[in-house]
């Protein structure tokens, strides 16, 4: 399986990061306005303006709304939409075309009204879907009860515990405690997450994501442009990307996707660092589980250890393996699609700019994340000038 040149390594840097300018509950604001806003904190961050965007990237709204609500006519635009990592995947797809000498600047934005659903339409599962015909009428729709599935069959194969699962949101919200914008900041314990509201077994209501309204963005440029730029270059050392399945249902293995496995090889063989170079990991959270499944997919611990390795309390503040340090989709904002706020939270860490919550010496960073129910994933690792 090819996998991109490795001669694209650090060819591409981001070079504006930013959130919307509120994030939570915002019935005061549209998809759209979240979209817009956040491409304009970006675009400051970067010291650039709308004018010099000629790649636009987005999921959810169209390219052609999110253009002429901007007001550019973009040379180049991707609409990739696979669920929440595709603003992950929107990395590799704007740093190919800026290699290609396609586009200059690249904007990529996301921007969801998760919980006030203004202006996000009104969709649904059709009943003639494949979902609607062999999935729905058993009991499974949304979510909750989609994710649970290869949870509880990991916990079937291998022991993990809810206990373990419980961990990720006491980690978490260890995190969120020290960021400004997090929703959720008042400290839990396991017993907390474990004797709050049951959702779906094995979830309990803080072992599930917010779901809030927020919008993020992110500006990439080559890396020799991003030189003379007003923030310190972040640059793309590595990326991978698949699809896997439809529906939850058929997956080969509910222990294990596919998909990451794919897209964290090709990641890692590109940027040519070992899991032991990896300083900071965002991994998307929708639940308590996902980030331990990615921990194994992405080969930092081996099939059925991502449970122990919670249960050491390593990803918490102080630990070895910094984990979500803003807080994550369970405690920081979720607006649906929860992949840019991983590569924001990395930019920010590896640019040094995360305050409290900082990772001393954060040189090279890793972002994942699924799309669906475990249908795709995306994975970047980023670095500093001294990695190059």
């Amino acid at each position: 399986m090819a996998n991109i040149p490795k001669e694209l390594r650090g060819k591409v840097a981001i070079i504006g990061a930013s959130e919307s300018d509120r994030i939570g509950v915002l019935p005061d604001k549209s998809a759209l306005t979240l979209h817009a806003e956040a491409a304009r904190n970006a675009l400051n961050d970067a010291g650039l303006t709308i004018s010099d965007v000629d790649g636009l990237f987005t999921a959810g709204v169209t390219s052609v709304q999110l253009g002429e609500y901007l007001g550019i006519v973009p040379r180049y635009s991707d609409g990739t939409n696979v669920g929440g990592c595709s603003f992950i995947m929107h990395v590799e797809h704007a740093m190919l075309a800026i290699d290609a000498g396609i586009i200059d600047v690249a904007l990529i934005t996301h921007g969801e009204s998760g919980r006030s659903r203004v202006g996000m339409g009104y969709g649904g599962l059709a009943p003639d879907s494949p979902q609607g015909l062999y999935e729905a009428p058993y009991g499974t729709y949304g979510p909750t009860t989609l994710f649970s599935l290869p949870a509880t069959r990991h916990m079937h194969e291998y022991g993990t515990t809810r206990e373990q699962m419980a961990e990720v949101a006491v980690s978490n919200r260890k995190w969120a405690a020290m960021h400004p914008m997090a929703l959720m900041r008042d400290p839990i314990t396991v017993d907390d997450v474990m004797n709050s509201r049951p959702i779906c077994w094995p979830y309990t209501l803080f072992m599930c994501c917010l779901v809030t309204d927020a919008g993020g963005a992110l500006v990439l440029t080559s890396a020799d442009r991003a030189k003379s730029l007003r923030k310190p270059p972040v640059y793309i050392l590595g990326t991978g990307e698949a699809t896997e399945h439809n529906m939850v249902s058929m997956m080969a293995d509910m222990t294990t996707s596919q998909a990451a496995k794919v897209s964290g090889k090709a990641a890692f063989d590109m940027a040519g660092v070992s899991h032991a170079d990896i300083d900071v990991a965002e991994l998307y959270d929708a639940f308590a589980f996902t980030p331990m499944l990615a921990l194994e997919d992405l080969g930092f611990v081996n099939p059925g250890e991502s449970g122990p390795f919670m249960a050491e309390r390593r990803t918490v503040p102080g630990g070895d393996f910094p984990m979500n340090t803003n807080g994550g989709g369970l405690s920081y904002t979720h607006s649906g699609m929860y992949g840019m706020f991983t590569l924001i939270e990395l930019t920010r860490q590896l640019r040094g700019e995360a305050g409290e919550r900082q990772v001393q010496d954060a040189q090279v960073g890793i972002a994942h994340g699924p799309g669906g129910m475990f249908a795709a994933a995306s994975t970047l690792i980023a670095g500093t000038a001294d990695t190059l």
